[in-house]
């Protein structure tokens, strides 16, 4: 057999992620939070980047012609013969770098959003540290007449509680840790279940409501009965059987299960450690006359700019050795176009938030006009299509970002959703349906509540036709219970 070596000649297309296309990826998707962190990192990273101050003339787009001006710079640089003269800052010699176009200051597009007009929404709400349910259950063992052995287990039994507030360790393990027996344990448990919040520190959702019940209602010993003995035809709102089993009344029955539903089945979940952190809008829509206008949100984003400060260290870079000179140029050139990538990359992603915002209220004009009512089917083809742009460019822009309106504040995900068909006359989108399922719930009567297959007759009068299972799944969806869990006696 033989080998021989050929040449072809091939011509085909291919996709390149250039480096600027991946970093304008990476920032589109991000979310407000996000961005600043990553604008941030990039100002300790690049010694070029700085942060203007509030009081330095206003923001200046990027010039077009930065690009051309470093490839420039690149020209100049081959032209040069092998050995020059000494450079010293003035006249013949001078830096070939074109300072003039990268010194100006830069900061994000967009029209800035003037709070005084009450559009906004205010920054009223400030979270405040509160302390945790350990801190708080600790706190008042230390006030309570406990031994330095008690207080030792009682802080283990602290310690293995869960955000709930139930304990998740057994009295073995706590004894077998503290070297006590459990009934020690059991003792000290009994110490740590009366401390606030009622129920704090039970093995189960019975023993919490049993604790609860003899500090509430001392004197009605039928909640204990009841929680005890029939908490399972509690669950079912079986109170008739219960009176039967228990031969009373049934108001007393009544009366006691009116308490129980006041207790707190999770008492520790008040002291939850998570926190409230409120949504800033990336995007403001502001009713002007009978249309809506679009306002990017750049308050609190960095307003960037290329420092003025590497001027005057190239202005005195004559003296140095070739190598060395030629190293610094390099390296200020690629922290320049590194900063102009960065500072357009930023520029791109305002521009594309703002045009699939406008297409976005331009395909919903109705919902901010007349309510959730009027929400229309909208997938993400639709806004691709409107503003010229890949789907997945708009999935990437609608993740994490959120829009202010009068209507409230929304995510972008939102105005989008799958259609259901009507009867007769246009589609309606399915977060429409799940209010309508709200309402007729929200107006039956609760002693007697729609089933679901009473509400697909209910839908259907309003030329709304689904299925009974679509019903429970946008029932379970919202979260409402079905109407054998809330129907209501009393």
């Amino acid at each position: 057999m033989a080998f021989e070596l050929k040449q072809n000649l091939k011509l085909s297309q291919q996709l390149i992620m250039t480096p600027q296309l991946q970093q304008a990826i990476k920032l589109l998707i991000l979310s407000r939070q996000e961005l600043v962190d990553t604008i941030n990192q990039e100002i300790e990273e690049n010694p070029l980047l700085e942060e203007a101050t509030a009081d330095e003339p206003g923001p200046e787009e990027v010039r077009a012609d930065v690009e051309d001006d470093v490839q420039s710079v690149e020209k100049e640089d081959s032209r040069l013969p092998e050995r020059t003269a000494e450079l010293t800052g003035e006249g013949d010699g001078r830096e070939e770098f074109d300072w003039n176009n990268y010194l100006e200051d830069y900061g994000p597009v967009g029209v800035s959003y003037d709070r005084a007009d009450g559009e906004a929404p205010t920054l009223d709400n400030v979270v405040t540290e509160s302390p945790s349910l350990v801190e708080h259950l600790m706190w008042q063992m230390k006030l309570s007449p406990f031994t330095e052995e008690e207080v030792r287990v009682g802080s283990q039994i602290i310690g293995n509680l869960d955000n709930n507030g139930y304990l998740c360790a057994t009295l073995s393990e706590i004894a077998q840790l503290e070297h006590v027996s459990e009934d020690y344990v059991e003792a000290v448990l009994k110490k740590v279940q009366e401390f606030d919040p009622n129920g704090v520190a039970a093995r189960n959702l019975q023993e919490c409501l049993l604790i609860q019940a003899r500090m509430l209602a001392k004197g009605n010993p039928l909640l204990e009965v009841i929680i005890r003995d029939h908490l399972k035809d509690l669950e079912l709102k079986n109170y008739v059987h219960i009176a039967r089993k228990l031969k009373v009344p049934l108001r007393e029955v009544e009366v006691a299960v009116l308490l129980i539903s006041k207790m707190d089945p999770k008492p520790g979940a008040v002291y939850s450690e998570e926190k409230v952190q409120s949504i800033i809008p990336d995007v403001y829509v502001v009713k002007s006359g009978d249309d809506y206008k679009i306002i990017l949100n750049d308050d609190g984003l960095p307003r960037l700019r290329i420092s003025n400060f590497y001027r005057e260290i190239m202005a005195g870079v004559g003296g140095r050795d070739r190598t060395e000179e030629e190293n610094g140029k390099k390296y200020i050139r690629d922290k320049i176009q590194s900063a102009t990538w960065l500072i357009k990359s930023i520029q791109q992603r305002h521009k594309t938030i703002y045009k699939v915002a406008e297409s976005i209220v331009r395909h919903q004009k109705d919902f901010f006009d007349k309510g959730i009512d009027f929400l229309k089917p909208l997938v993400l083809r639709n806004i691709a299509d409107d503003v010229e742009m890949h789907e997945s460019t708009i999935s990437r822009v609608v993740t994490n970002k959120y829009m202010h309106s009068h209507r409230g504040i929304f995510e972008m995900k939102y105005f989008f959703g799958s259609s259901i068909q009507r009867t007769s006359g246009e589609n309606i989108a399915s977060k429409s349906v799940k209010e309508e399922i709200r309402h007729l719930i929200a107006g039956e009567d609760p002693k007697k509540p729609y089933s679901d297959c009473e509400i697909v007759d209910l839908l259907k009068a309003k030329n709304i036709d689904i299925a009974r299972r679509t019903v429970a799944k946008y029932r379970e969806m919202i979260g409402i219970l079905p109407s054998s869990k809330r129907k209501k006696y009393f």
